[in-house]
C-alpha cells in the first residue's frame, strides 16, 4: 500500500461576520492575539500537487493574498451561505495561471443555487467580458480530483443538508449542527477532525463547544480542531481550557493528512 501526504490550510476559521465584528468592541473583536483575527470559514487541501479550495469564502481575496496563493485547481462546496461562496469571483484571478476552467464540485442543490446565483458567469454571454472560467460538478458519491480522494459526508445545518469532506485521515465538517448515524460511520480511522463549534451557548444551526466535546467522546480521534468561531470565543482564555486533544482553530493553521494511493 502506498501512501501520500499533504495539508490542510485553515484560510478562515471565523463566523459569518469575521472576526472583529464590524461595530463591537468586545475583548476579543479589540484583542491583538492574530489567533482572534478570523476570516470568513474555508480551507485549502494541498496534496499530490493539487490544490484543492473548500468554499469560495467571503473573504478570499485577502487569504490568497495572505498565504501567497497562486493555484486553485478544484473547489469542493459545503453549501450556498453567502459567507461561503460570495468570493467566487475572485477565482477568475486563478484562470490567469492556465487559462483552463476551474471545477466546482457541489451536491446537486448548491449546484443549482450556484447557477442560479451567479447566471453571469455560468449563463452564455459574451465572452469578452472578464468572468471567472468556472464548470459546474455534481457530487453523487466518492469521486477523486487527481489522485486525491474525495468522500463527500451529509451533515445537517439547522433544516438543511450540507456537506462535509473526508480526505484519507482527515475529516472538514463546518456549518453544522447534526451528524447522521452513516457519516458518524464514515469518520471511522481518521486522525483530524475539523468541525464547526460556533460559540459555548447553543445555537439553532451551529454546534456548541460543548456538544462537539461530547459528539467526540469514544471516537478515537487525535486531534479535533474548532471552526467558525465566533468572536464568542477567545483563544488565549478559552484555548487553555479545553479538554486534551481539542483546539481551537485559527487562520493559516496547516494539518496535516495521509491517504492511500489506488
Amino acid at each position: 500500500m502506498t501512501f501520500a501526504h499533504g495539508s490542510l490550510l485553515i484560510l478562515g476559521s471565523g463566523t459569518s461576520t469575521g472576526v472583529p465584528m464590524i461595530g463591537c468592541h468586545c475583548p476579543v473583536c479589540c484583542s491583538d492575539d492574530p489567533r482572534n483575527q478570523r476570516s470568513r470559514c474555508s480551507a485549502l487541501i494541498r496534496c499530490g500537487g493539487e490544490h484543492i479550495l473548500i468554499d469560495t469564502a467571503t473573504d478570499l481575496r485577502f487569504q490568497a493574498l495572505r498565504e501567497g496563493l497562486h493555484q486553485i485547481d478544484a473547489v469542493l462546496y459545503t453549501h450556498t451561505h453567502a459567507d461561503h461562496v460570495h468570493g467566487i469571483d475572485d477565482l477568475r484571478s486563478f484562470n490567469r495561471r492556465d487559462q483552463q476552467s476551474i471545477p466546482l464540485y457541489g451536491s446537486p442543490e448548491c449546484v443549482a443555487t450556484l447557477q442560479r446565483s451567479f447566471s453571469y458567469i455560468f449563463a452564455p454571454q459574451d465572452n469578452r467580458s472578464f468572468r471567472p472560467r468556472l464548470r459546474l460538478e455534481t457530487i453523487t458519491g466518492p469521486f477523486a480530483i487527481g489522485s486525491v480522494p474525495i468522500i463527500p459526508l451529509a451533515i445537517g445545518h439547522g433544516d438543511d443538508q450540507v456537506l462535509g469532506y473526508r480526505i484519507g485521515n482527515l475529516a472538514y465538517l463546518t456549518d453544522c449542527n447534526r451528524i447522521p448515524a452513516a457519516t458518524r460511520a464514515a469518520l471511522a480511522g481518521i486522525k483530524t477532525l475539523v468541525i464547526d463549534a460556533l460559540r459555548f451557548s447553543p445555537h439553532p444551526t451551529h454546534f456548541s463547544i460543548s456538544e462537539v466535546i461530547a459528539f467526540v467522546q469514544g471516537l478515537g480521534i487525535d486531534r479535533t480542531i474548532l471552526t467558525h468561531l465566533s468572536h464568542d470565543v477567545d483563544a488565549r482564555q478559552h484555548g487553555a481550557v479545553l479538554p486534551a486533544g481539542i483546539e481551537l482553530a485559527y487562520d493559516g493553521q496547516v494539518l496535516p493528512l495521509i491517504f492511500t494511493l489506488s
